[in-house]
């Protein structure tokens, strides 16, 4: 039922009734705000909290001119690539601040988001990933959703309409990619 009502909200929201952004916040922060405790749960030295990403996510999302989403899960979708571009902005505003210089490499495996030593990570990632978008868009989705959306394989197979297997293999690609764009970024 709440899938439904997301998508009927989503539906009047892009045909212009404006009361119903009022009535979806409530039906989906607790969602989103769930996925963004997800992705930063293991952080220790966390300066975003899941409830400030939550926050500039849906600005970021509410903040188009043009609202069109099909349905609940293209909404997630978009949300887990609004949750990027504030982790990343996150991470530049902090460089900008305190590191400067060129960017390091990383090992995708110990990234953890928010810690103060990872800025430069995230901001390598971005650069890696959106290389790997332009090579196979749904590779970058894939790592849009699980890693910084912190959707489950489940969850991005729902989201992307595809299988959990094709997940799991798109995943494992997509980190071998990451991973081969990182340690030879040119």
């Amino acid at each position: 039922m709440v899938d439904r009502d997301v998508t009927q909200l989503l539906v009047e929201l892009r045909d212009g009734r404006r009361g119903a952004l009022d009535e979806l916040l409530p039906l989906v922060y607790q969602e989103l705000r769930a996925i963004a405790g997800q992705r930063l749960a293991r952080q220790e030295a966390s300066t975003l909290s899941a409830t400030a990403l939550v926050h500039e996510a849906y600005l970021k999302l509410f903040d188009q001119t043009r609202l069109a989403w099909n349905d609940r899960k293209h909404f997630f979708a978009v949300a887990s690539m609004a949750m990027r571009q504030v982790v990343v902005d996150n991470a530049r505003r902090k460089r900008a601040l305190k590191h400067g210089g060129d960017l390091r490499r990383l090992d995708l495996d110990s990234l953890e988001i928010g810690a103060d030593d990872a800025v430069e990570q995230i901001l390598s990632l971005d650069q890696a990933l959106t290389r790997l978008s332009q090579l196979d868009e749904r590779l970058g989705q894939v790592v849009e959703m699980r890693f910084f959306g912190g959707l489950s394989v489940e969850e991005t197979a729902e989201a992307l309409d595809l299988d959990p297997r094709t997940v799991k293999r798109d995943w494992r690609k997509a980190r071998a990619l990451l991973h081969q764009s990182l340690m030879d970024p040119e």
